[in-house]
């Protein structure tokens, strides 16, 4: 099976081999221009040494019967002034007469003599200062050689006359090895640069798409379910911002995941309990362990079983409308003094029953509001139902409306044991039920609280509570007295 590519393993093999490519045209352009100026710089000297010598022989020569001759201690200067300017360019000097017939030479000339003649092409070539080539100089040599050469002329009575050519060469070989040992540099140099970059780049490489790796692996534990795999973060760059958003996106995937198996767990828990109940006396009943006389007291339990039932799945898909953001709202303008009004008279029995003293109600003067009534209704009756649930005998519940200008506030506070300081931030959470609330409403499912809260923020409003143990509890909302909110 062919091993899979990582994206590290093609960040790294791109990069080098952009930096190689590179690097080998940033060579050939080097060597390229560098031999350039040597072989520039070469015939430049050639040109140069030729002319020196050309000068040289014209201070020295004597003309005698249309002859150039020269003393002997003139032409040691000669041969000592060629020796001198042959070995620091390493190349060889000849001096000709006018016919092209050797008659001075540098020591070390290989395959010249005193017989050596000139060929004429060349010769010609020479005397008219046009001679600069690289060729084997008309088979004298076995190789390539550069080749300059200049005329050497006098001046006599009928003006400049030409005594004879210059001719300086060096090999070409000369050219190749410092080609050579140019290309050789450059590659040891490059050898070198080159692995310190691989190494660079391949740890830049590693550090940049290891955060990646890491990202990629916790995603695939995501998909398994496995939400507590995190990113290392180093770095403020782009890359450690990025892990620094995916481990805040895992944190929320983790909260949402364990959300939603308590959800899950205390949906089960609500229903399964009813339906236990319902499910026991029904059997009971069919198969006569429960006697006729009784079936009708555990009949209204089974009522009482199937309402709570009916009002856990009608806040089921309440709820579920709410989170999938499908709950609309059907505004207009009403009076939500009388909602709350007429909420309490419809907890009139229970109330009395309790002997529980409601405080305010005379003094409500109307206030309108643009919302859902049906949906604001719902509110006032979830609180005005929690209040009577947890007023001690005999207590009070005091409501009030009051107007503040662009919104409107509603409070509702019964006296009672009150919530716990270390509970009271929970308490709009979704199945959250205090440890008191379990002993004042068995039948609760810790969805009240939840569906006020969002169905009031649905509005555009907001909602809080306050209490202190054993003396009272308060929720207080407010709504917008026009439609501000985002259906």
């Amino acid at each position: 099976m062919k091993k899979r590519q990582t994206i590290f393993q093609k960040y790294l093999w791109l990069s080098m081999i952009a930096v190689f490519l590179g690097f080998t045209i940033l060579g050939v352009m080097i060597v390229y221009f560098v031999t350039q100026y040597w072989e520039a710089d070469r015939w430049e000297s050639l040109q140069s040494y030729a002319t020196t010598v050309s000068l040289t022989i014209t201070d020295k020569a004597v003309m005698e019967n249309d002859k150039a001759t020269f003393p002997q201690t003139y032409s040691d200067v000669i041969r000592d002034t060629m020796r001198t300017l042959s070995g620091g360019l390493h190349a060889d000097i000849i001096v000709t007469d006018n016919q092209g017939k050797m008659t001075f030479c540098s020591e070390n000339a290989v395959g010249i003599d005193s017989s050596t003649v000139i060929k004429e092409e060349i010769f010609r070539k020479a005397m008219r200062g046009e001679l600069r080539e690289v060729s084997d100089f008309g088979g004298i040599y076995d190789g390539n050689y550069y080749i300059v050469g200049v005329p050497v002329q006098i001046l006599t009575g009928d003006g400049l006359t030409s005594i004879g050519a210059v001719f300086v060469t060096s090999s070409a070989d000369h050219y190749k090895e410092y080609v050579v040992t140019i290309i050789k540099i450059f590659c040891s140099a490059g050898i070198i640069i080159f692995a310190l970059i691989f190494c660079f780049m391949g740890l830049f490489s590693y550090q940049l798409t290891k955060p990646l790796g890491q990202m990629a692996k916790a995603a695939k534990a995501f998909g398994k379910g496995d939400f507590s795999i995190r990113v290392n973060v180093k770095g403020n760059d782009e890359i450690g911002e990025l892990a620094r958003s995916f481990n805040t996106m895992a944190d929320s995937l983790a909260a949402s995941e364990g959300m939603r198996r308590a959800f899950v767990a205390n949906v089960s828990h609500e229903l399964k309990t009813p339906m236990t109940t319902i499910a026991g006396f029904i059997d009971g009943i069919l198969d006569g362990t429960i006697p006729k006389e009784r079936q009708s007291y555990y009949l209204n339990i089974v009522t009482v079983e199937v309402k709570r039932l009916s009002r856990l799945v009608t806040s089921m898909l309440a709820l579920s409308r709410i989170d999938s953001g499908e709950l609309k709202m059907v505004s207009q303008k009403f009076n939500i003094s009388d909602t709350v009004l007429n909420t309490f008279l419809t907890f009139e029995q229970k109330l009395e029953e309790r002997k529980i003293n409601v405080i305010g109600l005379d003094e409500l003067e109307p206030l309108y509001v643009e919302g859902d009534p049906d949906m604001l209704h719902q509110v006032v009756y979830n609180l005005v139902e929690n209040a009577s649930k947890f007023t001690n005998v005999g207590g009070d519940i005091t409501v009030k409306t009051e107007d503040k200008g662009e919104e409107a506030l509603i409070s509702i506070t019964n006296t009672g044991d009150g919530i716990p300081p270390e509970q009271i931030g929970f308490i709009f959470d979704r199945f959250y039920k205090t440890d008191k609330s379990r002993s004042h409403d068995k039948n609760g499912m810790g969805l009240g609280l939840y569906l006020v809260r969002s169905i009031i923020r649905q509005h555009g409003g907001d909602i809080s509570a306050k209490s202190v143990e054993g003396e009272y509890t308060t929720f207080e909302f407010n709504i917008p007295k026009t439609k501000n909110n985002a259906e």
